[in-house]
């Protein structure tokens, strides 16, 4: 079911309990910023989702509220989990809904990181 991206942060949500070590996940990378995990239900031959460590929502609440040392280290951690997967040379897809409109599920920030096969269409209207 889409959220609501202006809501408060749920600290109740899905992500919030695997970064607490509540539930459990295939973890492929982890920093002080960052964690990347398996898609429990995965949509390409590589689908990981990679997670800010802070109580951010959505883009909007982290570009105006994370500090310059998180907003680096997330976007860095993004692009260490492509190469470290081997998606850079051939490509690779990156995807965050944002919003009811969006299709956002899990109302904490994160990222489709989609590749290992040829992906098609961005969108199939």
């Amino acid at each position: 079911m889409p959220i609501d991206a202006t809501q408060p942060y749920d600290d109740t949500n899905i992500f919030a309990r695997i970064l607490r070590g509540e539930i459990p996940a295939k973890r492929v990378y982890e920093d002080d910023f960052a964690l990347a995990f398996h898609d429990i239900a995965p949509q390409a031959p590589v689908h990981v989702l990679v997670i800010p460590k802070g109580r951010y929502v959505s883009w909007d609440d982290f570009s105006s509220r994370a500090d310059d040392a998180e907003i680096a280290g997330f976007i860095r951690a993004v692009g260490k989990v492509a190469r470290d997967h081997g998606l850079v040379e051939p490509g690779y897809r990156l995807l965050a809904n944002i919003g009811g409109d969006g299709g956002q599920e899990v109302p904490h920030l994160h990222v489709h990181l989609f590749g290992g096969a040829p992906l098609g269409p961005m969108l199939a209207r």
